[in-house]
């Protein structure tokens, strides 16, 4: 069934059963692959060779319209689970009906930053915080997609586990 994808109806943070109420946006992490420029014999010049399941380091950054208790509880340094549930809208291109589609973000987040905004009469504070990523997963209607877990080696796309040859070799 074709389906056009439309826009994100809302969302919601939450951490240990705990929704944030406050935050304005997320800005999710980058995937970015490692890479190393190759060249040598048999290659006309250089290339890139991609490493398998071997990612940069990756950043959260959830705003919040205002500092709040959750907002500064956020700062602990510790390791924070969260999850982003996400209801993003389609049109079925058939049937002419609007479909609500559930995606889910998992992320295991350590706090690298607090900006606690601006203060100004009538007006949000803007304040920000950003938090280093090892752990992310994305489940859309139940099913689990993408799941990175630089930790324990594992780099899960679409029903494979690319680092899973990787871990057997070094004997993990």
């Amino acid at each position: 069934m074709p389906k056009i994808d439309e826009i994100i109806t809302n969302y919601a943070v939450y951490e240990d059963a705990t929704e944030y109420l406050g935050t304005s946006e997320v800005t999710l992490p980058e995937i970015t692959n490692l890479a190393e420029e190759i060249s040598g014999a048999g290659i006309a010049g250089n290339v890139e060779a991609v490493i398998i399941g071997h990612i940069e380091a990756m950043t959260l950054t959830l705003n919040f319209r205002t500092v709040t208790e959750n907002t500064i509880k956020l700062a602990e340094p510790r390791v924070h689970k969260l999850d982003l549930r996400a209801a993003q809208q389609e049109q079925n291109t058939r049937t002419g009906q609007t479909e609500v589609r559930s995606v889910k973000h998992i992320l295991k987040v350590r706090p690298k930053k607090l900006a606690p905004g601006k203060l100004a009469a009538a007006s949000a504070s803007d304040a920000n915080g950003e938090y280093a990523v090892t752990y992310y997963a994305i489940y859309i209607d139940g099913k689990k997609k993408l799941e990175i877990d630089q930790l324990n080696y594992i780099f899960y796309v679409n029903g494979k586990d690319y680092l899973s040859e990787v871990r057997k070799a070094l004997g993990k």
